[in-house]
């Protein structure tokens, strides 16, 4: 791609340092990615609803994340909505089991006088959490979902409302804590960070969203969510990294008279995770439209506390009962033979301050806006020009004329190191975080030129 995701194709022999688990081609080199658009977003998990489905899923490599989505079929098609899986090994089979609803349920507490602090959060902040069921065509699936305002507005994964893709007009219901069930009208998706909006009638207790960019590793964390299908789950844990990347299949929905493709993978199942990025190495394609990208780019925080399809969409909180992250993904070994993937202790969570701006976006004006570079890019470590590598990063490949990073002077052969203070890994890490800029947004890139270190200021294009 050229002027599309500053996003790399994952080396085929090496994984992209700091982009999470990527799912490196087994036999092709490491193709270039450009600044043009992302490419797939994975689902988080959701919980099956009916008979079960198989899905076996075949991955190339040893490495995968899966969407939080449990997925069920109605009738014989199955849906991919639910969390997706960083998959860990390839040739896998992943079968979306299906789960009888269980009965309303509400935060127990038997002995107050002995209750901890996760207690009281999730007492405080489970009225705020929903199950989130959708079904489309034949296909049905759970996921979870955050209040957002007391007038009903819900913030959850665009894979649960598509059920991954697989439909442009669901029908959604929400259970709230105490087990009042709603219709939900669909407000709007943004599929470059797998979120959506959805809206119910009523009046409700919001939650409030903290400041994501001053947590810290080793920073207590709770999830709260529906997985299996199971509301009003907590777990908890910790922090584990922040400033990931992560690659998932976009769910964006199908347009009208189109069948279903970004997920689509010959009706072997709902998680099937694209080497979409550089597909044939080439580097002079025309830029696509967000709307045509296979995978997405996400920034990630990483947790170990456990989350499992059903989860996608819900809460991660801190221990003062804020959000600090929409839950959205796991990371899995793949050996799976009767099942969605589970916890292995690898979650992923959208950082509440990009998670409330595009809710707030799609609510206000209809869409969010993303941000463009205007770069071709790929691993440092899959770039055969350098000849010497002494530090990670996103090689460039090309520049777009008149584009962002031309105007600041960045050049090919420059490998950008540093992206608004954040380190660059590779092209994973610099397209994610360009993605989650508002385009038009300032911002300052750090590149290394002929062994010297330049930070330069850059005023982001708009991705289309």
């Amino acid at each position: 791609m050229t002027d599309n995701p500053e996003v790399e194709n994952p080396d085929t022999t090496e994984p992209t340092p700091s982009a999470g688990p990527a799912e490196p081609a087994a036999t092709q080199p490491t193709p270039s990615v450009t600044d043009t658009e992302p490419t797939a977003v994975p689902p988080a998990f959701a919980a099956s609803a009916q008979a079960p489905a198989s899905a076996p899923a075949k991955r190339s490599t040893p490495v995968g994340l899966v969407a939080a989505l449990a997925v069920g079929a109605l009738v014989g098609g199955v849906s991919g909505a639910g969390v997706a899986t960083w998959a860990i090994t390839s040739n896998v089979n992943l079968h979306s089991t299906a789960a009888s609803a269980p009965g309303p349920s509400t935060i127990t507490v038997n002995d107050a006088a002995d209750a901890t602090r996760i207690t009281a959060i999730a007492a405080s902040a489970g009225p705020s959490v929903v199950t989130v069921s959708v079904q489309g065509g034949s296909s049905a699936g759970t996921g979870s979902g955050v209040i957002l305002t007391e007038d009903g507005y819900i913030l959850t994964n665009t894979h649960v409302v598509t059920l991954d893709g697989e439909t442009a007009h669901p029908t959604i219901s929400v259970q709230s804590y105490d087990g009042h069930l709603y219709t939900a009208k669909l407000v709007g998706t943004d599929p470059i960070t797998d979120l959506a909006v959805i809206k119910i009638q009523g009046t409700f207790q919001p939650l409030q969203f903290a400041d994501s960019s001053k947590l810290n590793v080793g920073d207590d964390t709770v999830a709260i969510g529906a997985p299996l299908g199971l509301s009003n789950t907590v777990t908890n844990g910790i922090v584990s990294a922040l400033n990931r990347s992560i690659t998932v299949s976009s769910s964006a929905a199908p347009k009208e008279g189109t069948s279903p493709t970004p997920n689509d993978n010959g009706g072997s199942g709902p998680f099937n995770f694209w080497e979409f990025p550089g597909q044939g190495g080439s580097q002079d394609q025309q830029p696509q439209s967000a709307a045509q990208q296979a995978n997405i780019f996400l920034p990630v925080i990483q947790t170990d506390a456990a989350i499992n399809p059903g989860n996608s969409g819900g809460a991660l909180l801190d221990l003062d009962g804020k959000v600090i992250g929409i839950n959205v993904a796991i990371a899995g070994t793949g050996n799976s033979t009767g099942g969605q993937s589970g916890s292995i202790g690898v979650g992923f969570a959208i950082p509440s301050n990009l998670a409330k701006r595009i809710a707030f976006d799609i609510i206000n004006g209809g869409a969010a806006t993303h941000g463009l570079l205007g770069a071709t890019v790929m691993d440092v470590t899959g770039d055969s020009a350098i000849t010497t590598k002494t530090v990670v990063g996103a090689s460039v490949q090309s520049v777009t004329d008149g584009g962002a990073a031309a105007k600041a002077g960045i050049r090919k052969g420059d490998v950008i190191t540093g992206f608004n203070g954040l380190p660059i890994t590779g092209s994973t890490d610099l397209t994610a975080q360009v993605r989650a800029a508002e385009a038009g947004s300032h911002a300052t890139v750090t590149y290394v030129r002929n062994g010297q270190s330049t930070t330069v200021n850059v005023v982001l294009g708009e991705l289309k």
